[in-house]
């Protein structure tokens, strides 16, 4: 597969991305991810909360609120105002009924960008907010997908399979990938497998060559593990796609952008609990762009 552009960027135009996430006060996740990546690769971020949380569900304790009631009069007032966008970038759900509100916007903006992350859990769990139902509707996003990714946890719950472990060989992998195309998705990057020799694996496959002209990618893991990276990872791959540059250079850009973060954040305190810390290392989304 050859490297696949899905935006066309005029160096003189920022685009307009509504990134439909939840809200945590504390720890480095979802808004809080999206909305300085993005701004830092160009990007005009409209976020469009889906929830808000006191901290993120790796704490203990947290509180959380369901915005479903107040979404459609957010997005009336957007008709009202007559805002524009070139993307539309989703994560984390509160509920089920807020697929209908990402359905609508892109029903809405017809030539905005689908990125969806479906995000739902991760190392073979469901986070604790979601439910079998958000779950179920959650994959409709799939299906028209310009970018879909889920990493295996997600990918196993999407395709209705038990989940395989991080260590899976290469006919898993493009058995995993052929089924999230056919859910309808043009473009997907499946992310995290660990071999265990050092290295993280993800993968574009694109609807147009099939599993066969897959890409892989190899990053260096490092000893630990920071809550947020995927979050970190689909913002900064978004944002490289709306720089205008390749889906496979934009998961590339991204997956070193996160473990650069990781490094820088394993000097930050309680590190373990907070999450990655990425503010030393957004120049290099500035860069994208400059």
């Amino acid at each position: 597969m050859s490297d696949v552009t899905l935006y066309d960027r005029d160096p003189k135009y920022i685009p307009r991305v509504a990134a439909v996430h939840d809200m945590c006060g504390y720890g480095k996740c979802s808004l809080t991810a999206a909305i300085p990546i993005l701004s830092a690769a160009g990007c005009d971020v409209c976020p469009v909360p889906t929830a808000l949380f006191s901290a993120h569900t790796k704490y203990a304790v947290f509180t959380f609120h369901d915005t479903t009631d107040i979404l459609s009069g957010y997005l009336d007032a957007w008709q009202k105002e007559d805002v524009e966008l070139d993307g539309v970038y989703s994560g984390f759900l509160g509920s089920p009924d807020q697929v209908a509100i990402i359905q609508r916007l892109y029903r809405e903006y017809p030539n905005a960008l689908r990125l969806v992350d479906p995000v739902m859990g991760d190392a073979g769990e469901m986070y604790p907010t979601y439910t079998p139902e958000l779950c179920e509707a959650m994959g409709a996003l799939a299906d028209g997908a310009d970018v879909l990714m889920p990493n295996l946890t997600e990918a196993s719950i999407l395709t209705k399979r038990d989940y395989p472990g991080q260590d899976i060989d290469e006919a898993t992998v493009d058995e995993l990938l052929g089924a999230l195309l056919e859910l309808g998705a043009k473009n997907v990057v499946l992310k995290g497998i660990d071999h265990g020799d050092g290295k993280i694996i993800n993968y574009v496959a694109s609807a147009s060559t099939g599993v066969t002209g897959k890409i892989e990618l190899a990053h260096d893991k490092l000893p630990y593990m920071i809550h947020g990276t995927g979050d970190a990872f689909a913002s900064a791959l978004c944002g490289a796609v709306m720089a205008g540059r390749g889906l496979a250079e934009s998961a590339e850009i991204a997956g070193e952008f996160v473990r650069h973060a990781m490094e820088s954040t394993r000097n930050q305190p309680h590190f373990e609990d907070r999450g990655v810390s990425f503010e030393l290392n957004l120049g290099e989304l500035t860069n994208l762009v400059k």
